[in-house]
């Protein structure tokens, strides 16, 4: 079932309310650094509820040391600046 814009998928309860499953939700997205992307709600051994989520993947942006400054992309750069990064020996890393 969908509650939120949230797959979530119950196992073992019978009595679970669509509140109920919108406050569990509340609840992971307050606790958590991300958005709820499913949720699955099941019985634990103790007879409380066990929560298993998956997060939405956030976006991630790239952020470099050149000369100093910390900067996002090079978008903005004037060729100059482009041709000295492009120039620029990239090292990797070797594992024998």
């Amino acid at each position: 079932m969908i509650v939120k814009d949230v797959e979530v998928k119950v196992e073992g309860l019978t009595d679970v309310s669509a509140a109920e499953i919108s406050h569990y939700i509340d609840y992971v997205n307050d606790n958590t650094v991300g958005t709820v992307k499913s949720l699955d709600i099941t019985t634990a051994s103790d007879g409380e509820v066990a929560l298993s989520y998956e997060l939405k993947p956030q976006k991630f942006e790239r952020i470099r040391r050149i000369t100093g400054y910390l900067v996002g992309t090079t978008d903005r750069w004037n060729n100059a600046k482009r041709s000295e990064e492009h120039d620029r020996v990239k090292h990797t890393r070797e594992c024998a």
